[in-house]
């Protein structure tokens, strides 16, 4: 007899849940292990359609992209028996296995046949588990296009940009877009603060879904936009955005630039350009400009132009170690995620930069002790560090955490890197009023301890941006 829902003790509904899940993804592999045999057995003439996704859309709820999906992968995943192997055992998400899977049948050009077989291995061990981020996924993918490919990477490929704007019979307008990580990153930038939820006055919750305040906030852009006196009639201002990037990337990009990368006109602009446009790195403890010339750089492992040649850094044994690392790749955006070596460079052509020194664990240098609030250098040196809410499988973006003091500030704890992790709302809540711990570590960055009602061992976990395999 099958026990009710509502009979279930909370730790029963905590384990039916997650067993449940795992059910699935197993009929999730199950199904594509089907579809890849009804795609080489059965006839167009038995199943009615030229090939199974049309016929999986006609049979079941799937939607034609799902279906097509679907077959995408089960005729990929038989070139690739080791991504077949992550799902059909359940220890890999569809998701993911489709992520590497793209990346396995369309590697980067000058990346050398045993390259590809350690680099998928390596994504495939990221993204196995619970601990697997699609972002950390991603960021691997990106660093190996941008040190053995020639085109750029996807995220990037402003030719793909798409934006439809549709009014419809009953005189409404339906948008649809699909953006480069650039752009993106300014439009979740403009957002961001006009999308939290704001209680009435009287303090009744807000009650809209994430999908309705950003649609008000849209609008609220869109009237601040139209009530400007001086909006540009071309052009526009630089985009205001955080470039994260080590200070030895930064003076490299500076220093170095490729003819393919950057244009005549980008290279007479960015040498007229004023101080106010092109501003040094600077310490972010003192604010004192930091002169590439004069400036003490990392020890992590420095990236090479992508022509100086693929086969040296494919030669090298541990040209894959920094696959997993923490800077995600040359450049970073807060919100998007990874930039190849490229964009970064032109990116660095058009904003204001504040370069914060990182050391070869990720971890920005030079802060001292100071006030009880966290301060605007410290909090940029934060998003750096923990890229967000740091709780285990959080990961909310920087700009929706705040700064939480490991040992309170009114027990005597200093405002210091040391003693400093961003978390989101909910878990800054959740670490005053539970057991959870936090601490930071040996490699100077924040781990988690749960309860022993969550793991009876309390075994430490890394935070959200550590979570994932390191090539040793």
């Amino acid at each position: 007899m099958t026990t009710e829902i509502w009979q279930l003790s909370e730790s029963e509904l905590l384990a039916d849940a997650a067993a449940v899940s795992h059910q699935i993804q197993l009929l999730e592999a199950r199904r594509i292990a089907l579809v890849a045999e009804i795609d080489t057995r059965v006839s167009r003439e038995k199943l009615g359609f030229p090939g199974p996704a049309g016929w999986l859309t006609s049979t079941t709820l799937l939607s034609p992209s799902t279906a097509n999906k679907i077959v995408a992968l089960a005729r990929g995943m038989a070139a690739f028996p080791d991504i077949a192997d992550a799902v059909n055992t359940g220890v890999m998400s569809v998701d993911h296995a489709a992520l590497i899977l793209t990346f396995a049948e369309t590697p980067p050009e000058n990346l050398p046949e045993e390259g590809r077989d350690v680099a998928r291995k390596a994504l495939i061990a990221a993204a196995t588990g619970p601990e697997a981020r699609t972002g950390r996924i991603r960021a691997a993918i990106t660093r190996l296009e941008d040190s053995f490919g020639k085109k750029k990477p996807p995220a990037e490929d402003t030719d793909r940009n798409e934006f439809f704007a549709s009014k419809t019979l009953n005189g409404r307008l339906v948008l649809k877009g699909d953006f480069d990580a650039i752009t993106g990153e300014k439009l979740l930038t403009a957002l961001s603060p006009l999308t939290e939820p704001r209680p009435a006055a009287d303090g009744t919750q807000d009650d809209r879904s994430p999908a309705k305040r950003r649609a008000d906030a849209f609008g609220h852009i869109l009237d601040q936009y139209l009530a400007s006196s001086n909006r540009p009639i071309e052009g526009g201002e630089r985009p205001h955005l955080n470039l994260h990037i080590r200070l030895q990337d930064l003076t490299d990009l500076q220093s170095r630039g490729d003819e393919d990368d950057i244009t005549d006109d980008e290279n007479s602009r960015a040498a007229t350009e004023s101080d106010t446009d092109r501003a040094d790195p600077v310490d972010i403890n003192t604010g004192v400009p930091i002169h590439p010339d004069t400036a003490e750089s990392d020890t992590g492992t420095a990236h090479t132009d992508s022509d100086t040649g693929g086969d040296r850094r494919a030669a090298d044994p541990g040209a894959y170690h920094d696959l997993f690392g923490d800077g995600t790749s040359v450049g970073w955006l807060p919100w998007m995620g990874p930039l190849s070596r490229n964009t970064s460079r032109q990116l660095a052509c058009d904003c204001v930069l504040t370069a914060i020194v990182m050391d070869e664990h990720g971890n920005p240098l030079n802060l001292a002790r100071t006030a009880r609030t966290v301060t605007a250098k410290q909090r940029k040196a934060l998003t750096a560090r923990d890229h967000g809410c740091a709780f285990p499988g959080c990961g909310k973006p920087a700009a929706w955490t705040e700064g939480h003091h490991i040992w309170h500030w009114g027990d005597g704890g200093p405002t210091d890197m040391n003693n400093l992790v961003l978390l989101c709302g909910f878990h800054h809540r959740l670490m005053h009023h539970s057991d959870w711990e936090v601490f930071i570590g040996t490699d100077n960055h924040p781990w988690f301890v749960p309860p022993a009602t969550v793991d009876p061992y309390r075994q430490p976990r890394p935070s959200h941006a550590r979570a994932g395999p390191h090539i040793a």
